[in-house]
């Protein structure tokens, strides 16, 4: 993990390390997500970044090839079947 110092000017801005911005691909009109973690730090990442965060957090919970929509369709089928007999 590369760690360095940003610093703040007298507008609040930053700037972002050219290494890294050539690395993600950020250029002027790119969109950041920034999260404020537990612990009052800012984590800043591209929307890739987040993205990718998510669906490996997704992917810990749900395997490879299972798609939730049809399931969530076929519970509801079942669910109407059932009702319908009774």
């Amino acid at each position: 993990m590369k760690q360095f110092t940003l610093r703040v000017d007298d507008q609040g801005r930053v700037l972002l390390p050219s290494f890294w911005r050539k690395q993600q691909q950020v250029k002027a009109s790119t969109e950041l997500c920034v999260t404020v973690n537990e612990g009052g730090g800012l984590v800043i990442e591209t929307r890739e970044q987040g993205l990718r965060r998510a669906r490996a957090l997704v992917r810990r919970y749900i395997p490879e090839g299972v798609r939730l929509s049809e399931e969530i369709v076929a519970d509801h089928r079942a669910e109407a079947a059932r009702e319908r007999q009774g």
